[in-house]
């Protein structure tokens, strides 16, 4: 399928949808019990239950909407698959609560995996959407794999240490704005090292 572009606000949805869905599900249905089959489900754990096809719909309208899934978005609909099935199937949140983790160790070991061979990862994902010098990317890298870094630790910290009010709250707003803000922060190395097309 060719390439094509999507409007910014279609890319916005697909991008922030899902995860602004499961902070309102939660919310809405935090304090109540679900049971299927006799099994007694919470309401975190129904919610994990409708994100999970979510996520793979939402994958599959943005593939058909502009031609292609880019490997982050292929890497995170998979590990959302895997711990969000793990979560319904074992009946134990803690699985969801952990793939944040997962997601941020796995991009932090391969973008040092790739630093240690003098390669950046980060361009091999990212060069479509933001052309940059190598230079450029290999500084973008690094930096990006320390962020990874301490974003896992965040999210372990999170949800071992408060509540799981707080650590939704801190999944759907504060690693979306540490994500924001390192990209903010990194606009100049952005401006600097830009190719144009």
């Amino acid at each position: 399928m060719s390439e094509r572009k999507a409007s910014p606000l279609f890319q916005f949805i697909v991008d922030v949808g899902p995860l602004i869905f499961f902070f309102a599900a939660y919310f809405a249905l935090r304090e109540r019990t679900f049971v299927v089959w006799e099994v007694e489900y919470s309401g975190f754990i129904a919610v994990t239950a409708v994100f999970v096809p979510l996520v793979l719909i939402v994958s599959l309208l943005n593939w058909k909407v502009t031609g292609r899934l880019s490997r982050m978005q292929i890497m995170t609909a998979v590990l959302v698959t895997v711990f969000g099935g793990l979560s319904v199937w074992l009946n134990d949140e803690r699985f969801f609560k952990i793939k944040p983790t997962i997601i941020y160790l796995l991009f932090a070991g391969t973008l040092g995996f790739g630093l240690m061979r003098k390669k950046s990862y980060l361009q091999y994902m990212l060069e479509h959407a933001s052309p940059m010098t190598p230079e450029g990317y290999m500084i973008l890298t690094r930096r990006s794999a320390y962020m990874c870094l301490a974003m896992a630790v965040a999210n372990e910290f999170v949800w071992r240490m408060f509540s799981t009010d707080t650590w939704v709250t801190f999944k759907t707003f504060g690693l979306t704005g540490l994500l924001i803000g390192f990209f903010l922060v990194n606009g100049y190395l952005l401006r600097h090292h830009y190719l144009p097309r």
